[in-house]
């Protein structure tokens, strides 16, 4: 059983940074795609940013690039979201999540999921 546990968030004033973390366990972390995605209170759960196998690509939700970077550990079984000049509009619970092999863009493609970690941007 794969376990996914997020960690990281809190609240940060608007231009601030987070590091969001995720641990994960229960099977080979080097086989999954892994990827972060975000539902703010109201709204659909949206995609944020995903990393392939290896760490070595990254894709990014137009709204994060420039601010966000994904990266991986495979030696930790860990991923990670770097999150500068943050915004408002990025208050949301943050999720990571892993499906094999290939990366995703769509929520539903994805296996596991982790129980997420609340990120809260103030003005």
């Amino acid at each position: 059983q794969v376990q996914l546990v997020e960690s990281g968030g809190g609240l940060v004033q608007a231009g601030g940074s987070l590091r969001l973390s995720c641990a994960a366990s229960g099977h080979t972390f080097s086989n999954y795609a892994m990827a972060w995605f975000r539902q703010a209170p109201g709204k659909e759960r949206e995609f944020v940013a995903a990393i392939n196998l290896s760490g070595g690509s990254n894709t990014y939700t137009d709204s994060v690039k420039d601010r966000f970077t994904s990266s991986r550990d495979n030696a930790k079984n860990t991923v990670y979201l770097q999150m500068n000049s943050l915004k408002p509009e990025d208050t949301a619970i943050y999720y990571c999540a892993a499906r094999s092999k290939v990366r995703s863009l769509i929520a539903t493609d994805y296996d596991y999921w982790g129980r997420g970690t609340q990120v809260t941007v103030s003005s």
